[in-house]
């Protein structure tokens, strides 16, 4: 159960870093969970997917929906044996939606909203909302009615 010892020494031992405030429900799935970082008062649903080889950084306040994959790794098209990495960066508070997708290399930006099922293989900038496969813009949202930090 959240908030309990048991449950803030399971997550201390199973991630990098979880922040204060924070929780995250089971179940879920974790590939090198050392390699993630979970800021405070984050918010993550029941089965998400954590492959983090090349690393995954959550922000302070970001929210992941059930069912999503944050994956930093894929295979070479070539050398198929051969894994290429690189980091997943979810900014301050961050919405991911139920089901979406967030492939290597991609930065979600502050106060961004990925639609439920999008797979997102670009960056996403700050206060957009995207949504699709591949993900695209299709509008932002107002920055002065999020916190200024």
């Amino acid at each position: 159960m959240p908030h309990t010892p048991e449950y803030k020494a399971l997550v201390q031992e199973l991630f990098g870093e979880f922040g204060e405030g924070s929780k995250i429900m089971p179940m879920i799935n974790v590939v090198r969970g050392r390699e993630v970082k979970i800021g405070r008062n984050c918010s993550i649903l029941n089965n998400v997917l954590f492959m983090a080889a090349g690393g995954i950084t959550i922000g302070d306040g970001a929210m992941i929906a059930a069912n999503a994959q944050l994956i930093t790794n894929n295979h070479d098209m070539y050398e198929r044996n051969l894994l290429r990495c690189k980091p997943i960066h979810i900014k301050r508070g961050a919405w991911i939606g139920a089901g979406a997708s967030i492939m290597p290399g991609v930065t979600v930006g502050r106060y961004a909203t990925v639609g439920a099922g999008s797979i997102v293989t670009h960056d996403v900038p700050d206060y957009a909302i995207v949504v699709g496969s591949p993900a695209k813009v299709i509008r932002y949202l107002e920055k002065e009615k999020f916190p200024q930090d």
